[in-house]
């Protein structure tokens, strides 16, 4: 990840590397104690982050991996509000691979 880019959302933090897995974009979660002091808040941030990124997951760019960091505003947020954030955050980084964002489920 030191050869990527890094930008920050308001949900999340997403850094992109150019990848090669042969099935598509690949995902990193990550929610820090430090952030989330308990268990159950840690998990529901990385449940809303892969969630957002599997229903999206064909929108990416097949030849890029990605880390997710969760900020402490997505125990506030509903999984829309992550989808959209993620999907702002990767047009941003030129992640998306038609260029177009698609649409929310």
């Amino acid at each position: 990840m030191r050869e990527g880019r890094r930008l920050a959302g308001r949900y999340a933090v997403i850094w992109s590397a150019p990848g090669g897995a042969p099935g598509g974009a690949r995902l990193g979660v990550v929610a820090a104690k430090r952030v989330f002091r308990r268990a159950v808040d840690r998990n529901r941030a990385k449940r809303l982050l892969r969630e957002a990124f599997r229903l999206n997951r064909n929108a990416l760019r097949r030849d890029v991996d990605v880390v997710l960091l969760a900020r402490a505003a997505i125990l506030e947020a509903g999984r829309a509000a992550v989808e959209r954030d993620l999907l702002a955050l990767a047009a941003r980084a030129r992640l998306l691979a038609d260029g177009k964002e698609p649409e929310l489920r």
